[in-house]
């Protein structure tokens, strides 16, 4: 318990000299009894703190809150944005033609970057407000005595030693230490994982109790169910377990997903590949008597065509339109590179409760003394009907008109709506027998009783725990007739008991009884009527998306704070574990990360144990993916590549810490989010296959002419144009493809295997040095066969590269698709790319202020026949060599595109 003992911190008020001050070593305060409570304290019963000294301990232990995550300020998405070394280079070629005085040169430059940043910056904005809309924080408050008065106060006001009152719907505002309780219950699945509510007491626990284990407290951020208790705030803020909780989610430091890590890499790699180049050239040219100026330009238009200006632009375009998509089918992108983490997802680890279940208990069997029992539309049997006229009236639930409406406990809802189903109206049952006495649930007790008028009699409706209930009965009935229990009954009941409890199922017994006085023992002498099984049931959409998940070669983990049977029932039910799969309950101290190969479901899980586990799974290579609704969940959600938080139950810690959130809670969400991710990264594959073959096109016609000592066939601010207004469209049309039918039928990507492989590295070079030969080809024509001037040949070889580069679109179908139907001549956005790209470049000839600051010319139409008869050179030379290769070798590895 993360409480502040006066043992233990020197600014704690010395205590009174009747209490005297606990030495260290003494027992931690779930373990103390009532009596020594206070004084540990040091506050009094009933009366509470003076308001003095709560004033006094609110300086000294601050605001009872929990700092969450700082979000994202505007200034630093800003810097994200710029924190590229693509933008470094360009920003340093800007900066060289500004000092030559080349003011256009400069501006295009400063434009390409401005434009990069603002997509980027926006686009992140705008998913930031968007998560920022599910994060809003109500003001809470609650009940404390001070100075002998019971006063309202808003939580944040709580300081350790505070006694504070409560009762059933109230959600506990501290870590308290219960002086006081009837009936009292918590539901505490947010930070124990486990679904069914807690019996809570003010009696001590033993030391070395578990926190699902500790009856005697109440934890900050859980929710009283039933009952009422007062108890003294042990721990505020930061010092609660929910506290211990946030700082293990501050501990966590994920990693940059997969995608953010290979751009990374591969813009660092270009960059200083294009500086080897440039200086390279430079110092050639200097060596050789060429000026220092035409040089410099030289390799300023080197490092404009070797770096894809439209990389950065595509990159936050297809993702952003990735989250977009996403959030159509209900799942909201925080970050926007995580849709293509889930594609390269290699292991789901998933929390049972709100995720795999409904998080609504439902009664599933019925145990009579006849046999098993249902539920039948056509209504109870009379023993039906007799054990759930029990369950409907022994009952202090209330349901709502909706179908997830009610308040109290949840098995005791789960009673209700089990009665109505039956036809029992719960209302007319208790004008028929209204009720006149009740003995609340006590733990020492195990069971509840109400008592009603019937007749000239009174009856006495019980449920409890089977065995409490069994040991006060001395009949059974099977709804018309009574008859004394035997040794024989006794153990047929405590099978049944085993049988239902072996099936993950929670389970209550029903009883009743005849009496002439309701003062009368309620707990003897009771007609044992059978039991009721009942269980928080698996989501219906949830097997097909374990399918979906093994079809895809995903593996999925269940881990719960809750017990191994009932963890294991769900499993099943859900299709994420079979018959022979391991259960483990916790997490070994040691082992990690080896032996989780086995392991399909880890029950009795600490938050602490959640966050081992993901990162023993990323130690063994694995791509992690977390889902959760809990504040138990957060750390872990934080430390996974990416966490998956629930939008409609999860907490508000979960969502801060979680990188994707389902806004329906649907686990077959997630199966869309791993298709998305997949034809994400096939896109971004394909676009930066293409943009850097048309980018290395124009390094070699840049490179030959430097070498070779040739007049530049193609202008920096023609290279410009090119790389980010031709290049752009078709690029984004690729992004923009819908995938192969076979995309989640094909196992996950090796989470180290590059963007660009040797395929794809074989393939830029091979298409490059076509389009680079065509254009050599289309500038020697021009210049040797039609004669033309100087700038038309420079207008012929900047369209003859820009045209190659346009039908290079073509080469970036799959090896293995067929050559006139694939993926990208079904893709109609290509089409309009090229129509478009087609006008932006026959416009500007033909358009004198754009054709001035281009450097190009209207040409004739012998010109024209040169242009687009060579331009498609390029195109066939690589449709015959992949058509060759084709026939060699199959597709990729995993029958990837390639």
């Amino acid at each position: 318990m993360l409480e502040r003992d006066p043992a233990e911190d020197p600014e704690w008020p010395s205590p009174p000299a009747a209490t005297g001050c606990p030495a260290a070593g003494t027992k931690p305060v779930h373990a103390l009894p009532v009596a020594e409570v206070p004084g540990r304290f040091e506050t009094a019963l009933p009366a509470g703190l003076t308001d003095a000294e709560a004033r006094r301990r609110r300086a000294r232990f601050g605001a009872n809150v929990i700092a969450t995550t700082e979000r994202a300020g505007r200034l630093s998405l800003l810097l994200h944005q710029l924190a590229s070394p693509v933008v470094y280079l360009l920003a340093a070629a800007g900066g060289l033609s500004l000092y030559f005085g080349d003011w256009q040169e400069a501006a295009a430059v400063i434009a390409v970057l401005a434009i990069n940043t603002g997509l980027g910056f926006f686009t992140e904005l705008r998913a930031v407000r968007s998560v920022e809309g599910l994060r809003s924080l109500g003001t809470r408050s609650a009940r404390v005595r001070r100075d002998g008065h019971i006063r309202v106060l808003p939580a944040e006001d709580l300081v350790p030693g505070d006694i504070v009152l409560i009762e059933g719907g109230d959600a506990v505002p501290a870590d308290i230490r219960l002086v006081e309780a009837s009936n009292l219950g918590a539901n505490e699945s947010t930070l124990t994982g486990e679904s069914v509510p807690v019996d809570k007491s003010a009696q001590p626990v033993a030391a070395e109790a578990r926190l699902a284990e500790r009856a005697s407290m109440l934890f900050r951020g859980t929710l009283v169910t039933r009952g009422s208790g007062a108890g003294v705030v042990v721990a505020t803020g930061a010092a609660t377990e929910l506290g211990a909780v946030s700082r293990l989610v501050a501990q966590a430091d994920p990693e940059g997903s997969p995608l953010e890590r290979r751009l990374g890499r591969l813009s660092g790699q270009m960059v200083w590949a294009v500086l080897g180049v440039a200086v390279l050239l430079a110092g050639l040219g200097i060596a050789t008597g060429k000026d220092l100026r035409l040089m410099t330009e030289a390799s300023i238009a080197l490092s404009v065509a070797a770096i894809p200006e439209g990389l950065p632009i595509v990159a936050t375009l297809v993702l952003a339109r990735g989250m977009w998509r996403m959030a159509r089918r209900n799942a909201l992108i925080e970050r926007l590179s995580a849709v293509e983490t889930l594609g390269a997802t290699t292991v789901i680890l998933t929390d049972k409760t709100g995720t795999l279940t409904e998080n609504r208990m439902t009664v599933r069997q019925l145990s009579l003394p006849s046999g098993q029992g249902d539920l039948a539309e056509r209504g109870p049997s009379i023993e039906a009907g007799r054990l759930l006229r029990v369950a409907v009236l022994c009952n202090d639930a209330a349901l709502g008109s909706g179908a997830g409406d009610g308040s109290g406990d949840p098995m005791e809802q789960a009673l209700l709506r089990a009665g109505r189903s039956a036809g029992l109206d719960r209302a007319a049952l208790g004008r028929d027998r209204p009720l006149v006495g009740k003995h609340a649930f006590e733990a020492a007790v195990r069971m509840m009783a109400t008592i009603h008028a019937a007749g000239p009699g009174f009856w006495v409706a019980v449920k409890g725990a089977p065995e409490a209930v069994l040991a006060a009965s001395r009949r059974t009935g099977d709804g018309a007739h009574d008859r004394l229990l035997d040794a024989g009954d006794r153990t047929l009941w405590r099978r049944r008991v085993e049988d239902l409890g072996a099936r993950g199922l929670r389970v209550i017994a029903c009883a009743d009884r005849t009496v002439a006085d309701p003062g009368c023992p309620p707990f003897e002498d009771l007609t044992f009527l059978g039991l009721v099984g009942l269980e928080d049931p698996a989501r219906e959409d949830v097997p097909a998306a374990m399918a979906a998940c093994r079809a895809a070669g995903i593996r999925a983990v269940m881990v719960t704070g809750d017990h191994a049977v009932t963890a294991r029932s769900i499993a099943l039910a859900v299709g994420l574990a079979g018959p022979g799969d391991r259960i483990a309950e916790g997490v070994p101290d040691a082992g990690l990360p080896d032996g989780l190969e086995d392991v399909a479901v880890f029950a009795r899980v600490s938050p602490a144990e959640k966050l081992a586990l993901v990162r023993a799974y990323q130690a063994k290579g694995e791509v992690v993916a977390m889902t959760g609704d809990g504040v138990n969940d957060a750390p872990a959600l934080r430390q996974a590549d990416i966490g998956v938080a629930m939008g409609r139950r999860g907490t508000d810690v979960a969502r801060e810490a979680a990188a994707m959130i389902l806004l329906d809670d649907a686990f077959p969400t997630i199966v869309g989010a791993i298709r998305e991710g997949r034809i994400i990264f096939d896109n971004i594959r394909r676009f930066v296959t293409y943009l850097l073959a048309c980018n290395l096109s124009e390094v070699m016609v840049v490179g030959l002419a430097v070498v070779s000592t040739l007049p530049l066939p193609i202008l920096p601010m023609q290279i410009l144009y090119l790389n980010v207004v031709t290049d752009v469209f078709p690029a984004f049309a690729l992004a923009l493809g819908e995938g192969r039918d076979d995309i989640l039928r094909r196992p996950p990507r090796d989470p180290k295997e590059p963007i660009l492989g040797r395929v794809q590295w074989t393939r830029i070079g091979l298409h490059a040095a076509a389009m680079t030969a065509a254009t050599f080809a289309a500038g020697a024509a021009a210049t040797f066969w039609l004669a033309f001037d100087p700038a038309s040949v420079v207008t012929v070889t900047f369209l003859t590269l820009a045209f190659a580069q346009l039908w290079q679109v073509f080469n970036m179908r799959a090896s293995s698709a067929p050559l006139l139907r694939n993926e990208v001549t079904r893709n109609p956005w290509v089409w309009a790319a090229l129509l478009l790209c087609t006008a932006l470049l026959v416009g500007p000839a033909y358009l004198p202020p754009v054709g001035r600051l281009l450097g190009l010319v209207p040409l004739d139409r012998n010109g024209w026949m040169l242009v687009l008869s060579v331009s498609l050179a390029p195109l066939l030379v690589v449709q015959l060599a992949t058509l060759a290769a084709g026939a060699r070798r199959p597709s990729g590895r995993n029958g990837r595109p390639t």
